[in-house]
């Protein structure tokens, strides 16, 4: 294990989820629980047996580490472990705090051109690598991505770096669009009361054809119909997003469509490919840091996520940092 000084850690809406309801689905905090999970900071004691890291390293850190060698960490999805342990999650602490110990093998260290902040957004941007790998965007793929907050904009950054050729966007509100647009999207949908096959077809008119790949971001039951409904036949739907457990949707049309549907859960096996991609500036995640506190002002910085307002809330846990 390594012990960190705490940098910078990103509000993610699980986090508010959490703080507002108290539970996400089968995940109940029962007792105090440490908040943050998209952390990053530097190390300032190592355990014996650690030999890739040493005081004073920059590091990101992977949230998710498997508590024992099972067969879904044998087969490299470790992410599927039912045992694993998993900051924020109850019961497990997460890293909203000045010092956090941590295993050393998911502690990554972070080159010098990459910064903090960006270290703490290897996490959200993690998902987007794993859904548009899961999803099979790949070179001149047409992608539709339902929602626009900051999970649907990783899967924009990361589709379009993956060789997407035409992104679609769709969101309730039009500053996110905007956001999206900056970050790389192609077409953007403002969807007001729409039908999903109405959503469906404003998709298929904007891209010229169907795309081949939806991936869904906000979990809402009606954009779920609407991916399955805006799919290409024979392609693929990746669900990101969590909403009810019991959701209705028009399945038998996308089986005789044959369109796959797929479900993610976090991440696997990204952090590597994350900070590559970031120390060679392939990838620009800087646009969707739009606030900062710090930790003091915790609660208005949870308090603004909560509101919707910008897009990703960031907490400074070290004072002698200034803000920017």
């Amino acid at each position: 294990e390594v012990l960190l000084r705490m940098h910078s850690v990103g509000i993610c809406g699980s986090d508010v989820h959490y703080w507002q309801h108290g539970r996400i689905g089968d995940f109940v905090v029962k007792d105090p629980m440490v908040l943050g999970h998209e952390a990053s900071g530097t190390v300032v004691k190592v355990g014996s047996g650690v030999t890739h890291l040493k005081p004073g390293d920059r590091v990101a850190i992977e949230p998710g580490v498997p508590r024992e060698m099972d067969e879904f960490c044998k087969t490299g999805r470790y992410n599927l472990s039912p045992t694993i342990f998993f900051c924020a999650t109850p019961p497990d602490d997460g890293n909203l705090c000045r010092y956090y110990k941590h295993s050393a093998s998911y502690c990554y260290k972070l080159p010098d051109n990459v910064t903090f902040e960006e270290g703490a957004l290897i996490e959200p941007l993690s998902v987007g690598i794993h859904a548009c790998k899961r999803a099979g965007v790949t070179l001149g793929s047409k992608v539709f991505v339902s929602g626009s907050g900051p999970i649907g904009l990783v899967n924009v950054i990361v589709a379009k770096m993956m060789g997407a050729s035409t992104v679609v966007v769709t969101d309730l509100f039009a500053s996110r669009l905007q956001k999206a647009k900056e970050v790389g999207a192609d077409f953007t949908i403002q969807v007001k009361n729409e039908t999903p096959q109405e959503v469906a077809s404003k998709v298929e008119s904007l891209l010229g054809c169907m795309p081949e790949i939806t991936v869904e971001c906000t979990g809402v039951q009606a954009c779920i119909q609407a991916g399955i409904y805006a799919t290409r036949s024979g392609g693929t739907l990746v669900l990101v997003g969590l909403g009810p457990e019991m959701v209705t949707v028009p399945i038998v049309n996308a089986a005789v469509r044959e369109v796959d549907i797929r479900g993610i859960f976090r991440y696997c096996n990204t952090w590597p490919v994350a900070i590559a991609l970031l120390a060679s500036k392939r990838i620009n995640v800087k646009p969707l840091v739009t606030h900062r506190f710090p930790l003091e002002k915790a609660l208005e910085a949870f308090e603004t996520t909560k509101r919707g307002e910008g897009v990703k809330v960031m907490l400074k846990c070290d004072p002698t940092d200034k803000l920017p």
